[in-house]
């Protein structure tokens, strides 16, 4: 049975970006990576994120197995063309009808109530706007209202409704700073996120034995800079709100990173500013047998509930 809050599969062409728009040449550009941290944090601040990521996901076990479901999730979504962009997201969606339970104050929870549902697609936005003006190659006011206009379209093929989010880059501000201050917590799942982001990262699983051998060169610099950004690319509010420190020497430090990452623009070949074909074609064989992320912890399963392979963006995604 066809979900009614999805568009017809055949209209799919409708909101997937082309390769004109703006988001599939800005919205995977290697440098917005340092991003993800913040917008995974920006997420289970939801209370109702938050819940459900608590209840349902494992990321302190496997962080290297939610980024590479994350990027999954974006890259089919945007590069993958309007089949698959509207599979994934339909898969997406079916995921989290199983995903509820009970908050820590006693309420009940869903994964598809409309205001969190909508968030966790607004924060990719806010991510990859936000990372690449610090990081990469900075949006002028229209770029950004042509980007945010394309996502929010996309996010129809999620079930993200159009009344859901605001129309305008402006009303997305005021959107923000609403949820910034009135429904934003430090939630436990977010302390877990800071906890996980602050420790030693291991090489991940699917590097060759030679590239993990020398992964502390790279991996060590790079947790630093995830962990700089996670933090410092955070409202002021949302620090004061989980009692995080942020230092002058802090934000001088993340500053200078962004200047140097900003210098590195006219050096990067296409293929580091434009990341997702070539993630489609590194995880090709993965997405196609399903592995794009099945819920954590269904019982002895990788599957999504009934059989369908799952799939998801960070919080999203379990």
């Amino acid at each position: 049975m066809s979900d009614p809050v999805l568009p017809p599969a055949d209209e799919a062409a409708r909101y997937v970006p082309d390769e004109a728009s703006i988001t599939w040449r800005r919205a995977s550009d290697a440098r917005g990576f340092a991003g993800a941290g913040y917008a995974l944090l920006l997420q289970v601040m939801h209370p109702t994120i938050g819940a459900g990521v608590s209840e349902h996901s494992d990321f302190r076990a496997d962080p290297w197995g939610r980024l590479l479901r994350t990027l999954d999730f974006v890259n089919v979504s945007v590069y993958g063309g309007p089949e698959a962009s509207a599979e994934m997201c339909r898969r997406v969606r079916e995921m989290h009808k199983h995903i509820k339970g009970t908050k820590p104050d006693g309420s009940r929870y869903h994964a598809l109530e409309p205001e969190a549902y909508a968030w966790v697609h607004a924060t990719l936005a806010e991510a990859i706007i936000t990372a690449n003006d610090y990081f990469g190659r900075g949006f002028d006011d229209d770029q950004k209202q042509r980007l945010w206009s394309e996502w929010k379209r996309l996010g129809r093929l999620l079930g993200v409704r159009e009344r859901d989010l605001p129309d305008s880059w402006g009303g997305f501000r005021h959107y923000f700073d609403r949820m910034v201050s009135e429904q934003l917590e430090a939630t436990d799942a977010a302390r877990e996120v800071l906890e996980t982001l602050s420790e030693p990262t291991d090489p991940p699983p699917f590097l060759p034995p030679a590239l993990a051998r020398v992964w502390g060169l790279a991996g060590t610099p790079l947790a630093r800079v995830i962990g700089l950004a996670t933090i410092g690319l955070l409202p002021p509010l949302l620090r004061e709100r989980l009692g995080l420190e942020w230092t002058r020497a802090q934000d001088r430090e993340l500053r200078a990173i962004g200047v140097a990452s900003r210098a590195l623009t006219p050096l990067m070949p296409e293929s580091l500013r434009i990341m997702g074909p070539t993630h489609l074609r590194w995880r090709r064989e993965a997405i196609a047998r399903g592995d794009v992320a099945a819920p954590s912890r269904a019982p002895g399963s990788t599957r999504a509930p009934g059989g369908a392979p799952g799939s998801g963006a960070l919080a999203a995604q379990p």
